[in-house]
Order: structure tokens, then C-alpha cells, then sequence
């Protein structure tokens, strides 16, 4: 089962984005009187009047030919730097997935009990850097403040998944044996495990983050563009939570209530699971 879907998160954060409308030329008007006939004779007629692209990120300030390339100069750079963190973002969350495990469950016949702190993986921040647009100073900078952001509210939620006595292991409500060997569990959803902490995943905790990694007040758009990216990442994660099985979490534990020929059968007590990566593999 692959990760958040990279194509999926671009598009929402990309039309994410498109919503606020953003014009350029910032601020700009039509001059108006003898200076507006200044200004649309200074244009050739192939000039005055061109077609805007409507896919473009940001809204053409006029049909003027160079506000309609100015959009898609700039609206270029942006939608590059959607589709590289984008790309980044979720290569690192498969990255996770590959590394993640489940430790310190407690099985009790067929039930599989972990407080908050049960799921561990590495963090995010160096695996979504590894690959971030950052062939700029400008890209690196926002770079840096998307992962930052992303890396710290992933791990509050991470840190906080518990496994609320799920029936993982039906085969060990009443073994045959002393002791029961270690067996996969049930596959189940992701989400079937809640964190007290899933707020963190939020869009408006996510934009809140990034702002705040970020530090420049004065960075262009920069609210804009992380408002996109922090929507579709929300989206993408709760799609993406249902669609992931935990699987192959081995249990095992002993059978202190085995005593044969009497008692030929009894529940595992006090078993606990191999904590490997490898459970959210499938």
C-alpha cells in the first residue's frame, strides 16, 4: 500500500491556492484620463489585448500581454515549487512507512492494548530536505519551514497513536500450549488506532506551523502558498489513514492457565509483539 499519493496532493494544494485569487500585478489599476491613453497607446494592439490562461496559479492584473506573462512567470515558479515539495513530502512519508513499527503492545487473548507512543519512525524533516526544491535560497527557505512544520506536527500525531485493545490475534483466546508463537495479527485499518493528537494534521495547524518556521512576514504570497500546501497535505493524510493496513504485527505470549489434560486450551496473558519495521507495509 503506497503512501500519500503525490499527484493528489499536488492538485489540491494547487487549486488550494488558485482560490484566493491572487492578482497580478499586486495593487495594480488602470490609469485613467490622458495618462490611460498614454498607457494603451504605449502597446502595440497584439499587446492590449491577450487571453489569459486560466489554469495559471495567479489572476492576470489586466489582458495587457505582460501582465498575462507575468503570471506565468511567477505562477510558474510557484506551481515548480508545489510539485518538488509535493514530491518531497510524500517520497519521505514512504521513506517513514518503510521504517515505521509498532512496540510496547500488551496482548491479552485476542486483544492488542498500547498506550500513546505505541508507533515509531523516524522523522520527517531531514527525509523531506533530502529531495525539497532548494536550488534557491528563496526555495530553501520555504523548503526549510514546510519541513520543519510538517516533521513536527506529524510526530505529535505519531506520538500520540495508541492501539485501544483491537482484536489483533482471535487465534489467541484459547491456545492449544504453554506458550503461543509469534503470529501476525489481523490486518487493520490505520485509523482504527486514534491520537489524541490529530488536530496537529489539520490544514490551519499545518499553515500555522509553516508561517511560523518561516520567520518573514514580508516573504510574498507566502501565506497563500502555504495555506495550499497545508490544505491538500490535510486531505491527502485523511485519505490516505483508512487505506493504510497494519499488518504483520508478530504476537506472542504465554499461556500461564494451560494445564493439561484438565485445561487443554487457554487465553495468552502478558504476550507482547516483535517490534521490526515492516507494519505498515501492505
Amino acid at each position: 500500500m503506497p503512501g500519500m499519493q503525490p499527484a493528489m496532493l499536488k492538485q489540491l494544494s494547487k487549486v488550494a491556492f488558485k482560490a484566493h485569487a491572487i492578482k497580478l500585478s499586486v495593487d495594480w489599476q488602470q490609469p485613467q484620463g490622458d495618462a490611460g491613453k498614454q498607457y494603451v497607446d504605449a502597446f502595440k494592439p497584439s499587446e492590449r489585448s491577450v487571453a489569459p490562461d486560466p489554469s495559471k496559479l495567479f489572476v492576470a492584473a489586466s489582458t495587457n500581454k505582460y501582465h498575462v506573462d507575468q503570471v506565468s512567470a511567477i505562477g510558474g515558479k510557484f506551481e515548480a515549487f508545489i510539485d518538488g515539495i509535493c514530491d518531497a513530502i510524500c517520497n519521505a512519508h514512504n521513506m517513514w512507512k518503510l521504517q515505521a513499527k509498532f512496540g510496547s503492545i500488551q496482548v491479552v487473548a485476542v486483544s492488542a492494548i498500547g498506550a500513546p507512543g505505541c508507533l515509531k519512525g523516524p522523522d520527517l524533516k531531514s527525509l523531506i530536505l533530502m529531495s525539497a526544491p532548494k536550488t534557491t535560497p528563496q526555495e530553501l527557505k520555504y523548503s526549510k519551514a514546510v519541513a520543519t512544520a510538517v516533521a513536527k506536527c506529524f510526530k505529535n500525531w505519531q506520538d500520540n497513536v495508541a492501539v485501544p485493545g483491537l482484536p489483533w490475534y482471535p487465534a489467541f483466546a484459547a491456545f492449544p500450549g504453554p506458550q503461543a508463537p509469534p503470529m501476525p495479527n489481523i490486518p487493520m485499518p490505520l485509523i482504527t488506532c486514534p491520537s489524541a493528537m490529530m488536530a496537529e494534521m489539520t490544514a490551519p495547524r499545518l499553515k500555522q506551523e509553516m508561517i511560523d518556521a518561516l520567520g518573514d512576514s514580508q516573504a510574498l504570497h507566502h501565506k497563500e502558498l502555504f495555506d495550499g500546501i497545508a490544505q491538500g497535505l490535510a486531505a491527502s493524510f485523511l485519505a490516505w489513514l483508512p487505506q493504510q493496513q497494519i499488518s504483520l504485527v508478530m504476537g506472542k505470549g504465554p499461556i500461564p492457565t494451560f494445564a493439561p489434560p484438565f485445561v487443554p486450551v487457554g487465553p495468552v496473558m502478558g504476550g507482547d509483539v516483535i517490534s521490526v519495521p515492516g507494519h505498515l507495509m501492505s
